[in-house]
């Protein structure tokens, strides 16, 4: 059996608790969600 786990949903999950949990700290997160996605973009890990 194999798990194969995508990265950006588990990322867009994370980002929107931490939104949930600490609103004042939204800016930080999705300039933090932003540059991750790009990283992985860049690294060829899927969109």
């Amino acid at each position: 059996m194999t798990l194969h786990i995508e990265l950006v949903p588990l990322i867009s999950l994370g980002a929107g608790i931490a939104i949930l949990i600490v609103p004042k700290l939204l800016n930080y997160i999705v300039a933090i969600y932003l540059i991750t996605l790009g990283v992985l973009g860049l690294l060829g890990y899927g969109f």
